[in-house]
């Protein structure tokens, strides 16, 4: 087929990667003090009689997962693929992980709530000096976990993540010591009951919006804040592209979005459009790792998917 042409051209990178990887030991040691801290808790709520304390520890090991997800990530995500056959690499334990965090968060909040509707009939008053100690103590662990995630939070996504899911253990922690203190001026268990369902209900409402998410990257959707038509009027504004096709935008996990598209040219250096489209993908859709094809006229109308 004479006088068509084509031409693949894409450009990446690996900031999000790297920035992670400088914070990994504020990572480390956040996961390291929050796990820890999961066990104090469980055991605690568990001996106190305290749903408030279990339903925290629930919301924490979820946190333990992610938090660990992310340290994972920062550390396998650029490692060589022996198998030769995860040509993405392993940047997607991420998400996977986090889908197992909205496992059990879900878990959490079901147990949180049969438990509850359980102790409606009971008069079992929990030992609110041991709650208010461990609240007070997660507390302290949340407030270190989040000085120690703040500087990377505005330069990684993965420890963005790490530092909002740390955020709402603080808020967890508060919340115990609030029940604990109502407990005992009171002499009252409803109060821990009620906290307890009120950190379940926090902790579903997150699970749905977190596991709403892993769907939309699973299901390879348009990256969220990232509108298609908005993108393919983009690149037919890319000098010499008359038309563009196949565009295809999805999200390998959180901060590394993809592109690939095909663009029509009459321009006698086809890959001269190449590094402009790149470039502005990049620089006004925050598209790393775009793929793009470039086509004659003739050639687009004889190629094509059917999908």
């Amino acid at each position: 087929m004479s006088g068509h042409g084509h031409g693949h051209g894409h450009g990446h990178g690996h900031v999000s990667a790297s920035a992670t990887g400088r914070h990994q030991w504020r990572l480390a040691v956040s996961f390291a003090l929050i796990a820890a801290f999961f066990v104090v808790e469980l055991v605690a709520g568990l001996s106190a009689g305290s749903l408030a304390l279990i339903s925290d520890a629930g919301h924490m090991a979820a946190d333990v997962v992610t938090l660990g997800a992310a340290l994972v990530a920062s550390r396998i995500a650029t490692r060589p693929d022996t198998t030769g056959r995860r040509t993405f690499g392993s940047y997607r334990a991420e998400v996977f992980a986090s889908g197992l965090a909205v496992l059990i968060m879900l878990g959490v909040s079901v147990y949180i709530a049969v438990e509850a509707v359980a102790r409606l009939g009971a008069h079992h008053e929990p030992a609110s000096t041991t709650m208010l100690a461990v609240g007070t103590l997660g507390l302290v662990v949340n407030v270190i976990g989040l000085a120690l995630l703040h500087s990377g939070a505005g330069e990684s996504l993965n420890v963005k993540g790490a530092y909002l899911e740390v955020l709402a253990d603080t808020l967890g922690s508060v919340g115990v010591i609030v029940a604990a203190a109502l407990v005992h001026l009171t002499g009252s268990p409803w109060w821990d009951t009620g906290v307890a369902l009120a950190i379940a209900l926090f902790v579903a409402v997150r699970a749905a919006t977190l596991g709403k998410e892993v769907l939309a990257v699973l299901g390879q959707h348009a990256p969220a804040g990232i509108e298609p038509l908005q993108v393919q009027k983009a690149l037919e504004e890319v000098p010499e592209v008359t038309e563009v096709h196949d565009l295809h935008l999805w999200q390998l996990t959180s901060g590394m979005n993809v592109a690939t598209a095909h663009l029509v040219t009459t321009a006698e250096h086809k890959t001269d459009i190449l590094a402009p489209a790149s470039a502005m993908l990049r620089e006004k859709f925050d598209i790393a790792h775009a793929t793009l094809q470039v086509e004659t006229t003739a050639r687009a109308q004889c190629l094509g998917a059917d999908w």
